[in-house]
């Protein structure tokens, strides 16, 4: 796995600069921090007192290269996973949170494993993860990839507004997706037909 660091500063590549699309719920985001996580965190970035959108659009790449360190990889405890899983589980938990995990106790469980699907990293979760990587070693992050995929589609079917994100105007993939399977061998990578045939149902 590469340095957690060059991960970090490549999740804030994915992310881009700063956006502010009414359809996303982070509202305002710069580098993927949204303005939501600096309220949350209290990072008064310009130091003026209040915590708002010019925040957002101060912030650098290298603060959110740090943010995503402390709070995003460190304090989570991804550190204690598979050593395999953690570049797709630091991307995921940047973009979904506690969801991240919740999606990794359940593939975990499902491939018999079990432990509670409740978002933290704790003795059970890891454990059920080294199990799993020692039984699946060549599949344990594939199956993980692609849980992430299906659960961007979900988040797609069920909210309209979010569909942008997971196919373009095109029809093609979206940002989401293509995301996902950056994580996934590309012998698993969905054809563009197959994404389309997913898609299909949202007209």
């Amino acid at each position: 796995m590469p340095d957690v660091r060059q991960i970090a500063a490549e999740i804030v590549g994915r992310e881009g600069g700063f956006v502010d699309d009414p359809d996303d719920p982070g509202g305002a985001t710069n580098h993927g921090v949204t303005i939501h996580t600096l309220r949350r965190l209290g990072i008064d970035v310009n130091r003026d007192t209040r915590i708002d959108v010019a925040d957002v659009k101060a912030l650098t790449r290298k603060q959110a290269v740090e943010i995503y360190l402390e709070h995003y990889y460190t304090r989570p405890g991804i550190a204690a996973l598979p050593e395999a899983l953690q570049a797709s589980l630091f991307d995921m938990y940047v973009n979904a949170g506690g969801n991240a995990v919740k999606i990794l106790q359940r593939l975990l469980t499902d491939m018999g494993f079990p432990c509670d699907p409740d978002g933290q990293i704790g003795p059970q979760t890891i454990r059920a993860a080294q199990m799993a990587h020692e039984a699946a070693p060549s599949h344990l992050v594939d199956a993980y990839g692609i849980a992430r995929r299906n659960y961007y589609y979900a988040i797609a079917d069920k909210r309209p507004a979010s569909r942008k994100f997971a196919r373009r105007k095109d029809g093609g993939k979206g940002g989401w997706i293509t995301r996902a399977e950056e994580f996934i061998s590309p012998k698993y990578h969905l054809t563009e037909a197959q994404h389309r045939a997913r898609v299909a149902a949202w007209g």
